[in-house]
């Protein structure tokens, strides 16, 4: 496979504030020069605490192959009082001294929130104007930009006219997505400003929330693709509107600010090549884009779970086989060269790898865990090549003679991925492993892999969620929060279009009650699909199946508030199969017992159109869980 070139050639400028990254400003530039960035925003803050001067930070950057683009911020600027302006115009003179020392052209004038701004946009103009006057004898630039919560100044069209009445060629407009978008203005807009009078920009996402926009802003900003707003589109308008400069990430975010600065600048490098080619993909801006723009392996159509792979140890590995038997599984193959079983029914497999490392959960109980999830793809070479274009890892594999040629990357948490073909070479991996000769029998009903559902650490959610929306070409879901029995859980399921792709993501949004409660670390289940769960869930209960006990409450609160056929209510009950619906259709499902202290498996009935995943039942589900432990049933003896 090429090798990817991770600066140069791959698309438009990109940059990068240093306040979106953890670490000292020594640690931030490292970062983003690591992660191919072109160039960088200096932070105020991160400047003044830096031990070293400008000309050594500058120097520096040199080093590192980075530009700085931009110094910022600039605040409470304008004023109402002489006195005040006179103040800020000295304190301005200072920064574009600094500027020089750093040779970044371009300083960032946010609208002000002080009391005493002027509330006149021509003396504001007049004010910007002398500000421009003394940058323009240095070479240097400002870029005025509009606060969502700026006193008087808070819409892009408000900082435009105001750019427009003070008429100067060193004086522009820096927008700011998470500004415009928040407050709901309209971007198109955009389309009516002088590209020449756009002088940078600023990228951020976010999730939906209705709070205040200060504190939404400080607290909660995302890279691009991690969150709600429509970023293609509003970079389509800014660059239809002969915007040229660098596409800068300026995110604010509390979990980002305390991560490892590397990882989330690869983080944010592949939110900006995935906006890109989601503008190239816009036809509105592909007439018009810059030549540029990057250009990406696309996505090849996935076309469903190839199988799924849970690393054992020989303690573990047991219990796991024998509740496979028991939901209908047969051990059909082993791999000629390693410690691998393929178990299958129906196009549901899993394998079994006892040859990994031996993990243990806090209570020293040896742990099953999922370790490899591999999908069918059309051209599972180009898949892999997109994904190393996305600054994935590309994962090296000890391939015996004769053997299946696997790509596989690492996700974010671990896990392996890999890129199956499909059709008639689709098995061409199943052909590593030999027949065991065990006959597969009727089996229980299963259809096939509905979907892998694997917990994120919490640091890492959101990257998780953009790295199999970019790598895999799969689309988010709406995020779904729930009470649990020991914290808020948040969820998040990535699909394709034709839904035979699903993994559920979810996190633990405030920490566990691991003191007291028997925990579950990190849960992950594996979902199987089946045409009638009642009936799987029967023949499954009668091959002796470690199935989960649900409680008798949650059925009489379904009468309630269903009235269900009286005759399905039963069997549920009966069986401990769970119910939702929505306007699309229904959704039948049940559970196993915790195998190898965090690992269960769920099988799924889907009616109609109904594309949830139950989470309303999570919490059921959760307590059913925490019961099973509390009383021992998962350390009781198996009997084959």
């Amino acid at each position: 496979m090429p090798t990817v070139d991770i600066r140069r050639g791959r698309g438009m400028r990109t940059g990068i504030a240093t306040v979106c990254l953890s670490g000292t400003l020594e640690d931030k530039l490292t970062a983003a020069a690591s992660a191919g960035f072109d160039g960088v925003e200096i932070f105020e803050n991160d400047l003044i605490a830096a031990p070293w001067s400008p000309g050594q930070i500058r120097q520096r950057c040199l080093e590192l192959g980075l530009s700085v683009d931009l110094y910022q911020p600039f605040r409470d600027f304008d004023s109402a009082t002489q006195e005040r302006f006179a103040a800020n115009l000295r304190r301005a003179e200072h920064k574009l001294e600094l500027m020089q020392q750093l040779d970044a052209d371009t300083i960032l004038v946010c609208s002000s929130v002080a009391p005493d701004a002027a509330q006149d946009d021509d003396l504001i103009a007049e004010q910007l104007r002398t500000l421009a006057d003394r940058a323009a004898e240095r070479g240097l630039r400002i870029a005025y930009e509009a606060l969502a919560w700026g006193r008087y100044v808070h819409t892009y069209e408000h900082s435009w006219e105001i750019v427009r009445r003070a008429d100067h060629p060193a004086l522009g407009v820096c927008l700011d997505s998470f500004h415009i978008l928040s407050l709901g203005d309209d971007p198109a807009g955009i389309r009516s400003i002088p590209g020449d009078k756009l002088f940078f920009l600023q990228l951020a996402d976010a999730p939906r929330l209705d709070m205040d926009v200060l504190q939404w802003s400080r607290h909660h900003r995302l890279f691009p693709g991690q969150g709600a707003f429509d970023l293609a589109g509003f970079l389509g308008h800014v660059l239809d509107a002969g915007y040229r400069g660098p596409l800068s990430l300026e995110v604010f975010n509390d979990v980002f600010r305390q991560a490892d600065p590397e990882r989330a600048a690869v983080d944010a490098m592949r939110s900006l090549l995935t906006l890109q080619e989601r503008v190239v993909a816009n036809r509105d801006t592909a007439a018009r884009r810059p030549a540029s723009t990057i250009e990406l392996p696309a996505a090849p159509e996935l076309a469903g779970h190839a199988f799924t792979e849970l690393a054992v140890t020989e303690t573990s590995g047991p219990p796991v086989a024998d509740a496979l038997a028991k939901l209908g599984f047969t051990h059909t193959g082993q791999h000629r060269s390693k410690p691998v079983q393929l178990w299958q029914q129906g196009e549901a497999r899993i394998l079994l790898n006892g040859g990994g490392r031996s993990e243990q959960d806090a209570a020293g109980e040896p742990a099953a865990a999922v370790n490899a999830l591999a999908v069918e793809s059309t051209d599972p070479a180009r898949s892999a090549q997109r994904a190393e274009a996305l600054l994935s890892p590309v994962l090296p594999r000890n391939r015996g003679a004769d053997e299946a040629i696997l790509h596989a990357v690492a996700a974010p948490d671990g896990t392996s991925v890999f890129f199956c073909p499909t059709g008639e070479h689709g098995a061409t991996w199943s052909a590593d492993f030999t027949p065991t000769g065990n006959a597969a029998d009727t089996g229980t009903g299963l259809t096939g892999t509905d979907h892998v559902a694997l917990t994120q650490p919490f640091d890492h959610f959101d990257e998780a969620a953009l790295f199999y929306r970019s790598v895999l070409g799969l689309e988010p879901e709406t995020t779904a929060e729930f009470a649990a029995p020991f914290g808020l859980i948040r969820s998040r399921a990535v699909t394709n279009p034709g839904r035979d792709v699903r993994i559920a993501l979810s996190v633990t949004v405030l920490r566990r009650g691991e003191e007291w409660a028997p925990g579950v670390p990190a849960p992950q289940h594996i979902a199987f699909g089946t045409d009638d769960a009642i009936a799987a869930a029967r023949a499954m209960r009668a091959r002796g199946a470690p199935l989960l006990e649900i409680p008798g409450n949650y059925y009489d609160d379904l009468d309630a508030r269903l009235a269900l056929d009286p005759d399905l209510l039963a069997a549920m009950r009966a069986h401990n199969v769970l119910y939702d619906r929505d306007e699309h259709g229904e959704f039948l499902h049940f559970y196993t017992e915790v195998l190898g202290s965090r690992v269960f498996f769920e099988v799924v009935q889907r009616i109609g159109g109904y594309s949830g995943y139950g989470a309303a039942n999570a919490p059921v589900r959760m307590a059913a869980h925490r019961r099973q432990r509390v009383t021992g049933s998962a350390r009781r003896p198996v009997h084959t």
